[in-house]
């Protein structure tokens, strides 16, 4: 395989150029930074400096490659509202278009089960509606940016694959250390009943099911959930996570709408200031978003098959983060 992964410097990105590179293909990563680019070639890999919003970056990173891996994307609330459509809905617009120029056979999108909205029928499958949270600029940029790939799909410029995937953690991961961190120093308070069911994944099992999405058929112009299996509660999430830090478990808990009617007031203060608020109203969503994902289909046609449970993988994570000195 020529691969190029865009969003190469951020941890799931990294993690796959890695893992190809292990398995000996060719790979090509883009990233924003030169700082990002030489860790990457140092790692053995080929680096472009570019942007989703350059055209001829895009076109430089795709000549040459038989599939792309698009990870690249703005989920954070401080960015502008503006830069989160454009990159990523403009961004894999123009993506799209230099892989079809560069003759690209194969195109791997990554997506987010956030697409499904706050309260999604449960078990959601692929087929679920998508109800973003009127609002959510993120959530509705990532199904604009589906509909585009899906577009290029169909119309047979190039075969596509779409995946969705929930919270990946993992050694290498910073976006879970502060819930590992709380737990395991046993300060974590858990907002509401922790009763809604939550699924994660970990970096190794989600990048078998990317791979996958390379070597299976069916998967041209499909799409899939990659995530764990058998979602839990949070409170059962925190549980797990404390005894692979072997504290006890968390049983402090705060109400939940308080704490996001603070959030709103934060940011309504707040960010016509121009500050970044503590506290956002998302962050207070993720202890309310249901998450009670099925990967049957992923199972029944790539041979998806998650190896680690929620235990195995915490202490996996922690032992990384306790070797690199961030617990």
């Amino acid at each position: 395989m020529r691969a190029l992964v865009t969003g190469a410097g951020g941890f799931i990105g990294s993690q796959l150029c890695a893992r190809l590179i292990r398995d000996g293909h060719s790979v090509r990563g883009l990233v924003r930074q030169p700082s990002q680019a030489e860790q990457l070639k140092k790692g053995g890999a080929d680096a472009v400096v570019g942007d989703l919003l350059a055209p001829k970056t895009l076109q430089a990173a795709t000549e040459g490659v038989d599939t792309v891996f698009h990870f690249a994307a703005v989920f954070r609330k401080e960015v502008p509202r503006s830069e989160i459509w454009a990159t990523n809905v403009g961004g894999v617009e123009n993506l799209l278009e230099a892989a079809n120029v560069s003759g690209v056979q194969r195109f791997i999108h990554c997506s987010s089960t956030s697409v499904y909205g706050l309260f999604p029928r449960s078990p959601t499958t692929e087929s679920s509606p998508f109800v973003p949270i009127r609002g959510d600029l993120y959530q509705e940029s990532k199904l604009a940016a589906e509909e585009r790939v899906n577009a290029y799909g169909s119309k047979g410029k190039l075969d596509t694959t779409i995946f969705r995937t929930t919270g990946v953690y993992g050694p290498g991961d910073l976006r879970f250390l502060k819930l590992f961190k709380a737990i395991a120093q046993q300060r974590f308070a858990m907002i509401g009943a922790g009763k809604v069911p939550f699924s994660m994944i970990h970096i190794d099992d989600l990048l078998d099911g990317v791979l996958s999405c390379t070597a299976r058929p069916i998967a041209v112009n499909n799409h899939y959930l990659l995530t764990g299996n058998d979602p839990i509660s949070l409170n059962d999430t925190a549980r797990i996570i404390a005894d692979a830090a072997g504290v006890p478990a968390p049983r402090f808990h705060v109400p939940v709408m308080p704490v996001y009617f603070v959030g709103w007031l934060m940011e309504l203060v707040l960010k016509p200031l121009g500050i970044s608020p503590p506290l956002y109203r998302r962050r207070v969503n993720f202890f309310r978003i249901t998450r009670g994902f099925d990967n049957s289909k992923a199972k029944r046609e790539l041979g998806f098959r998650p190896k680690y449970d929620l235990a195995r993988g915490a202490k996996h994570t922690l032992d990384w983060y306790r070797r690199t000195h961030l617990i």
